[in-house]
């Protein structure tokens, strides 16, 4: 580190403005593949990226390229760069910054699998090389720029080398006292400007002088907080907090809140972070911090419990637009705030200007936001959110944070970021508006927004990763409670592939979040759409309450034909029970709808037993309903039956007496008036169970 800024300063010193003194411009070599050349740019005199960081630097600087197409690091490689003319120019240049980006022609089938043990080594040839032509040029590695998953060779190796390849920059700049910046991580969440799925385009390269601009000068745009980083906001209780920013290089940062004090320096590549220790809930309190240069002051901040609640429209579903005409009324609270994203433009049926279109391509969908407190006049909230979010505030007495980023129509790999599912379902990435894995209507509503400016490269929210990059990387580290989840409408097409996504989504945001999140989910309503039953029944089947993942059913409040139930305020209660018997101390309260746990068939009947609740009841007491079974023939008939406390009763008509049963069903039409509940009105959720041959008895 102390080289790093022993370096800045002699590049400070030998300025041309520096003491007054005319010395030579400071000259940068930028040494590498065709993405330093500038392949496949219109214009690469003018827009490559070494062009381009000529301009950030000024005449201060002399900025040279030196990059050649297809060349490899390693030097038995099929074109390897120390054999080049452009690396003989380079030496000859005698640089007093040099700038090496090499490495991703190195994951060709031809290089890496038989000369991996090479590159570390040929790296540090070529280091000592330039050192040895002058020996205080300072030298910056950089991690490789993104491969994408249209890569014809991407999962047959490229994927998988270029990784093995980082970690093998990143050793080389542990062991050869140089400058490790980042090419990739800038540029990860712009697929688009990578278009052969290699080279970037003119706003690729302006990404990469920028970075290396920074890295250069330490100019990193001084102190910055995370977005979410508001006066009003609501830190977690009782966990560590993490708090990261950004500053110019070597900035000496401090933060200050409530008796805490914490000091530490941004590093070399502009970051810094330091770690609050657990609060105990509170507030308002003054959250500052400070760099030499600049203080960023926070009022009203407080400490509680703070959800996440996201997914599609339900649950963007907002107080002013339900129907819960006891409920709505809002109950003014400055400890109930609410950190509203929201989109510049809904994703209606409409053609979106192009100037908008420009802005989703620059990952800018969600308009700037502040953390604010409930009052009347904010009835453009989720009502689910505002009604969990009411529920703990009214039981635990402490403030509450409500995160909302939810996305009308948003599949779930919307949701998932990239290296998750480049990793693990990367078929879903190609072509994405081409996709048999995402839905027709999520392609359809896409390609009519975009047709403004409709190109395989625009960008659209409902892309694989999109909503990700740009709602959920944003609040990466902030400390939360938990999830809030009402989403699967966009993906009941293909239930197989939902999944695969659900638990990569849960994967993706736990790691994000760097905790175990307890992850609770809402199973889809009732609607008259053909997959919506096994859908329902698969989501079920995706719960795993010891992992802290759970559902709960909302289908007793579903519309024949409306895809968007206008009663919100059980759903937030439903889930405000998990959330208080699982977290706040609430075990007494029955939290979950009852779930069968067991079946025996007897000559003239089914005997069904539930877990989760005192007994059993129907809605208004009517009479039971909901229950069919399926015969090997694979038809359908509906059982009648009685409730006896915890269990359930169903009679076999004549008809069946003497037929091998396949399996019992509940509440399997998409569009479904089962009313089985528990003792405190949850009801039982769509639900199917295979009848084995053992499962008889004689009795």
């Amino acid at each position: 580190m102390k080289q790093i800024y022993a370096s800045i300063l002699l590049s400070l010193a030998i300025s041309p403005f520096a003491a007054g003194r005319t010395t030579s411009p400071i000259r940068v070599a930028c040494i590498g593949n065709s993405i330093t050349y500038g392949y496949g740019l219109k214009d690469r005199d003018r827009e490559a990226y070494p062009v381009v960081l000529q301009g950030l630097l000024g005449n201060r600087y002399n900025v040279q390229n030196f990059g050649k197409s297809g060349a490899t690091l390693l030097a038995n490689g099929h074109r390897p760069y120390v054999k080049q003319e452009e690396y003989k120019q380079a030496l000859d240049f005698r640089p007093d910054i040099a700038v090496i980006h090499l490495g991703v022609n190195d994951t060709d089938p031809r290089n890496w699998p038989n000369y991996r043990d090479e590159f570390v080594p040929n790296y540090r040839d070529l280091i000592d090389t330039l050192r040895s032509r002058n020996p205080k040029v300072r030298i910056l590695i950089a991690r490789t720029t993104p491969i994408g998953v249209e890569h014809p060779r991407f999962e047959s190796g490229t994927r998988d080398w270029q990784q093995q390849i980082q970690q093998a920059i990143e050793q080389v700049a542990r062991g050869s006292n140089v400058e490790l910046i980042d090419f990739h991580s800038p540029l990860y969440s712009f697929p688009h400007y990578f278009p052969d799925a290699i080279h970037p385009t003119a706003e690729g390269a302006k990404i990469l002088a920028r970075t290396t601009y920074e890295a250069i000068t330490g100019d990193f745009g001084g102190l910055q907080l995370p977005s979410v980083y508001s006066s009003g906001m609501v830190l977690q209780r009782g966990r560590l907090l993490v708090v990261e920013g950004i500053a110019n290089a070597g900035e000496e940062i401090t933060l200050h809140f409530r008796d805490w004090k914490g000091k530490t320096k941004a590093s070399s590549l502009g970051r810094w972070s330091l770690t609050l220790p657990t609060q105990t809930a509170g507030g308002p309190y003054i959250f500052e911090v400070r760099s030499s240069k600049k203080q960023i002051k926070l009022d009203s901040v407080y400490v509680g419990e703070v959800w996440l609640c996201s997914g599609q429209s339900n649950m963007a579903f907002t107080l002013n637009q339900s129907t819960d005409k006891e409920h709505r009324p809002i109950q003014e609270d400055s400890q109930l705030r609410i950190y509203n994203m929201q989109p510049a433009h809904e994703t209606s049926a409409t053609a979106w200007p192009v100037s908008f279109l420009d802005s989703l391509n620059r990952l800018q969908y969600f308009r700037p936001s502040t953390w604010e407190g409930v009052t009347s006049q904010k009835n453009n909230i989720s009502a689910i959110a505002y009604h969990f979010g009411r529920e703990i505030r009214d039981s635990l007495k402490i403030p509450v944070g409500i995160i909302i980023n939810a996305i009308g129509g948003s599949p779930t790999e919307a949701w998932i970021d990239r290296n998750t599912l480049e990793t693990k379902f990367p078929a879903i990435l190609r072509h994405w508006r081409s996709n048999d894995f995402i839905m027709p209507w999520v392609r359809e509503r896409a390609t009519q927004n975009v047709q403004s400016q409709d190109t395989p490269l625009t960008r659209h929210p409902y892309a694989p990763t999109y909503l990700y990059d740009v709602g959920i990387r944003p609040l990466e580290g902030l400390a939360t409670r938990g999830v809030l989840w009402y989403q699967g409408e966009s993906n009941a097409h293909n239930m197989e592939a939902h999944e695969r996504l659900f638990p990569l989504l849960i994967e993706s945001w736990r790691s994000t979040f760097a905790s175990p999140l307890p992850f609770y989910y809402v199973q889809l309503s009732s609607m008259n759409r053909p997959s919506w039953s096994h859908f329902r029944d698969s989501q079920r089947r995706l719960a795993r309450p010891k992992e802290g993942i759970e559902m709960v059913v909302s289908l007793d409040h579903g519309l024949k034909d409306d895809v968007h139930p206008t009663i919100k305020y059980p759903i937030g209660h439903r889930l405000a029970l998990l959330a208080l018997s699982n977290l706040y101390g609430y075990t007494s309260i029955e939290a979950r709808s009852p779930e069968c746990r067991d079946l025996k068939c007897y000559p003239k009947s089914i005997l069904l037993s539930f877990s989760g609740t005192s007994f059993l009841k129907t809605s208004n007491g009517d009479t039971l309903r909901g229950f069919e079974v399926v015969t090997l023939d694979g038809k359908s008939h509906s059982l009648t039956g009685e409730i006896k406390g915890k269990n359930v009763l169903l009679s076999l008509p004549a008809s069946l007496v003497a037929q091998e049963l396949y399996q019992l069903r509940y509440a399997w039409h998409p569009y479904t008036d089962a009313n089985l509940m528990g003792a405190t009105g949850l009801p039982v959720g769509t639900f199917s169970i295979g009848i084995p041959s053992s499962s008889y008895d004689s009795k």
